[in-house]
């Protein structure tokens, strides 16, 4: 009797002893689930700039940066061609369409944030390009670089600046583009207007994005916006130049974007050797009219040659007029500064815009 006490008792405390382990066992693969970054991330649905990038596919978006030619849209294609492995980094051919103008490289995109490396071919002609690049459609990568962050996370970080909210995704939001209708994810913050970045949880770029610059006071322009206009697989062939002859009416902001200058001419399209009319409106950030205005206008060449000055026009109620005659056929430059507005001087600060003609 007493033997068989003793046996049952050693058997239970084996049994104590095998679920004691199972427990610690288990409370072990549990802790390191969830430190280990690796599993989170993959049970996880983090996003970042590049996420879903495939080789030998192009997306095509119209980009306008407030940095870039005074805000003026262009056409930017990039080509994912392939990776090279040996140096962490995607082939990507590049080719941006403005004002008929066309412009190649090839960007070397890195594996981490798709940053244009510093080895990227690019021209003269296409570095304020890649710069803009780097300042929309790559913004994010300061935020969500690889493995990126979660698409349900409650922020992904602030911007320095005094005043504004944190940058969130937010709820699911259907975007319509030129290249077809997708299910996107809000990411916005506030400061000032709200700006808006529409993401697809596996595509490398955002779809679309409204963006303002920071500003104390008036309306805020917008820093930078862009939308997917098509995309596809191979790498599309870049287009020929053309010489594309402007439309008016022209409207641009001042480089602080204090003001708007519109600029219009009749007839339409200008003739070399001909008398032009040409008419401007000056207004504030808020667009009203403002006036008291006293201006500059420089006429430039495509060379860079300076054609003509002409100092010191007025626009006393916001509106001018002036006649002039364009020498020879050819796109022309027409920069407008602004000297004083309700007969106080801009001082320091420079307030012009340059707008571009072709004469026929």
């Amino acid at each position: 009797m007493r033997e068989n006490l003793g046996k049952t008792s050693r058997i239970f405390r084996a049994n104590l002893e095998v679920c004691f382990l199972v427990t610690i066992l288990g409370s072990s693969m549990f802790l390191f689930n969830a430190i280990d970054p690796s599993h989170a991330s993959a049970q996880g649905n983090n996003w970042y700039v590049g996420k879903g990038a495939k080789p030998d596919t192009y997306y095509t978006y119209q980009v306008q940066n407030f940095d870039t030619n005074q805000g003026r849209p262009f056409l930017m294609t990039i080509c994912l061609k392939d990776f090279d492995e040996a140096n962490k980094y995607w082939n990507a051919p590049v080719f941006v369409v403005d004002q008929g103008q066309v412009y190649n490289g090839t960007f070397h995109l890195s594996d981490l944030d798709m940053t244009a490396l510093g080895s990227s071919v690019v021209s003269p002609d296409l570095v304020k390009y890649r710069a803009a690049y780097s300042n929309s459609l790559a913004w994010l990568a300061s935020y969500v670089p690889k493995p990126g962050q979660s698409l349900s996370a409650p922020n992904w970080g602030k911007i320095a600046a005094i005043g504004g909210s944190a940058i969130s995704p937010g709820g699911a939001a259907k975007v319509t583009t030129p290249a077809g209708d997708f299910n996107t994810v809000d990411v916005s913050w506030k400061y000032g207007p709200t700006n808006h970045i529409w993401v697809v949880p596996n595509m490398p770029f955002p779809v679309k994005a409204q963006t303002f610059a920071a500003v104390s006071q008036g309306n805020a322009p917008v820093q930078y916006q862009f939308e997917l206009q098509s995309t596809g697989t191979g790498c599309p062939t870049a287009p020929k130049a053309v010489e594309e002859i402007p439309k008016p009416p022209l409207t641009l902001q001042t480089g602080r974007a204090t003001y708007s200058i519109q600029l219009l001419w009749e007839p339409d399209p200008i003739i070399a050797g001909s008398n032009t009319t040409l008419g401007l409106i000056f207004s504030d950030s808020f667009g009203n009219t403002v006036s008291g205005v006293s201006y500059d206008l420089e006429i430039t060449a495509k060379n860079g040659t300076v054609v003509d000055e002409l100092d010191r026009q007025r626009a006393d109620e916001g509106t001018g007029m002036l006649t002039y005659t364009f020498p020879s056929p050819g796109p022309y430059d027409i920069k407008i500064t602004i000297n004083a507005v309700e007969g106080v001087p801009t001082g320091e600060f420079v307030e012009s815009a340059t707008f571009s003609v072709v004469a026929t």
